[in-house]
């Protein structure tokens, strides 16, 4: 920067080229980081996958409760009953922690199919549906 301005406007001049330079080196700055963010989404999967294995998520503990009961009996009891002392604590553990992720992911799709099954009573929902759409379409019945 050790340039000599003649006039105002060559100084004027060179601001505007180095604004411009600016931009154009923010630029390439952010074209940088989406390629790094790129290139690093498969080490944050990982990463994300190693979280929900060693953490649990305790938002749910309704369900919760319920997985750890079936991954201690089903696992821990039959399927690892031969197994070293090590992996019957240790594999439990890791499926109890992801499982309580899973299911904080899927518990509102769970919410409603539970729902719907108490929901359901002989049919007479379905009945009562019928009846209301056919009372839309034909409004003559309401008359008759």
């Amino acid at each position: 920067m050790s340039k000599r301005f003649s006039s105002y406007k060559d100084l004027l001049k060179e601001k505007q080229q180095l604004e411009v330079l600016l931009q154009a080196q923010k630029e390439v700055i952010r074209c940088d980081v989406e390629e790094i963010k790129l290139k690093l989404q498969p080490v944050k999967e990982a990463l994300e996958f190693v979280k929900k294995i060693t953490t649990k998520d305790k938002t749910n503990l309704f369900f919760d409760l319920g997985s750890d009961i079936a991954i201690n009996t089903l696992v821990k009891n039959f399927i690892l009953s031969r197994a070293g002392w090590l992996t019957r604590i240790v594999v439990p553990f890791f499926l109890r922690n992801y499982s309580s992720h899973f299911i904080a992911e899927q518990k509102d799709k769970w919410i409603e199919k539970l729902k719907s099954w108490l929901g359901y009573k002989n049919g007479k929902e379905d009945r009562d549906e019928e009846e209301e759409s056919a009372e839309k379409r034909d409004p003559s019945k309401d008359e008759g």
